[in-house]
């Protein structure tokens, strides 16, 4: 959503159905769908294999950052994903809800090509964690509990989706704000080849 609110035409591409999905859809395997005629590529290779809750129960889930940008290299990409997985990632830029004035603090790596320089606004935000604010901890100790779906979406502007996909997304501001600065990159490198 976040680039098509920047200006560009979405494609999405996944393995499984997503009955939500506000675009054009195909369902195939994204290391293998044709990507030529495209002026971006994002990937969001699954961060399973990342999350610290792998860590702890060690499940086997692939490792396919690399084999993502082997795949995408020679075309402008951005390929995103979790806070673990940010050593991954070429020169990662890290966005956070609170830099949008959203009410989510969920951390987003961003590995981008062509790179862009861009001033952020700070993120106010201690730690890792995940949570949408305004839920504190409980005195106890004990955890958060996870808002309500309504509030979720609310926070994170995403009122097509469902819980287990907004678990599994970025608000739609953080792909805003990179497509933004590479759109005006694409057009323009588009501009120059057209006075050559």
């Amino acid at each position: 959503m976040g680039y098509h609110q920047a200006g560009f035409d979405v494609v999405g591409v996944d393995i499984k159905p997503q009955s939500r999905y506000p675009f054009e859809f195909h369902i195939g395997d994204a290391l293998e769908y044709p990507i030529d005629g495209f002026d971006l590529i994002h990937a969001s290779p699954p961060c399973q294999r990342y999350t610290r809750t792998n860590a702890a129960h060690r499940w086997k889930h692939p490792d396919l950052i690399a084999a993502t940008r082997e795949r995408i290299k020679h075309h402008n990409y951005v390929i995103e994903n979790v806070q673990e997985a940010r050593a991954l990632l070429i020169s990662p830029l890290m966005l956070c809800g609170g830099m949008f004035g959203l009410p989510i603090h969920r951390h987003r790596y961003f590995e981008i090509n062509p790179i862009f320089f861009c001033l952020l606004p700070p993120c106010n935000v201690q730690g890792e964690t995940v949570y949408i604010t305004g839920t504190p901890r409980p005195k106890d100790g004990s955890p958060r509990k996870d808002p309500p779906a309504n509030v979720k979406r609310a926070a994170m502007q995403t009122p097509w989706m469902t819980i287990k996909n907004m678990d599994e997304a970025i608000p739609p501001a953080y792909t805003e704000f990179i497509g933004k600065q590479l759109i005006k990159i694409i057009n323009n490198n588009r501009l120059h080849l057209a006075s050559k």
